[in-house]
């Protein structure tokens, strides 16, 4: 019974192709070169299957041990791996150029809480009417924000103008 090409995994039992195998029993020993169909036979006569570790070592590398149970330990770890990472968030504050002291320090206090938890942050600072003509308040703002976030971020994206508004991304140190 030949593999389906589209088989994701390694190679068990008759789907091994090779002609010899360097074997492992199922306590781990070494037990050398002979040919694959020994080595299933040896697999077969204590309940066991023959899985293919290294493929492509030259004789490849076969090891005898419980299929069914390789496969949950594998799915045990994937999940594990997948509980650890940490997905990274963009959080975005909005700013005016004529914000005031009081608004400033909140938004600052949003940031930092932000960047201690591991996410970026999207500083957007929207320009309304006639304040496009004074660009220059904006980036003072957002130079202003850069320099009191200096400790805890670096810039990933330097302050950068979108149609009405300006863009500044913050990334945890």
């Amino acid at each position: 019974m030949p593999a389906s090409p589209n088989r994701d995994g390694p190679r068990v039992n008759e789907e091994i192709r090779a002609a010899e195998v360097r074997l492992i029993d199922e306590d781990g020993e070494m037990q050398g070169v002979m040919t694959a169909r020994d080595a299933l036979l040896r697999a077969y006569g204590v309940g066991l299957d023959l899985l293919e570790i290294s493929p492509n070592a030259e004789p490849p590398v076969v090891k005898i041990l419980d299929f069914g149970k390789f496969k949950y330990e594998q799915q045990k770890k994937k999940n594990e791996a997948k509980k650890k990472q940490k997905v990274i968030e963009i959080k975005e504050v909005k700013v005016r150029p004529n914000i005031d002291e009081n608004d400033y320090q909140v938004k600052l206090r949003a940031m930092k809480s932000f960047i201690e938890e591991g996410d970026k942050v999207k500083v957007t600072l929207r320009f309304r009417g006639r304040e496009m003509a004074h660009q220059d308040l904006g980036i003072k703002v957002l130079e202003r924000i850069r320099a009191d976030m200096d400790l805890a971020t670096k810039v990933e994206q330097m302050p950068k103008m979108e149609n009405r508004q300006m863009v500044m991304v913050l990334t945890p140190r």
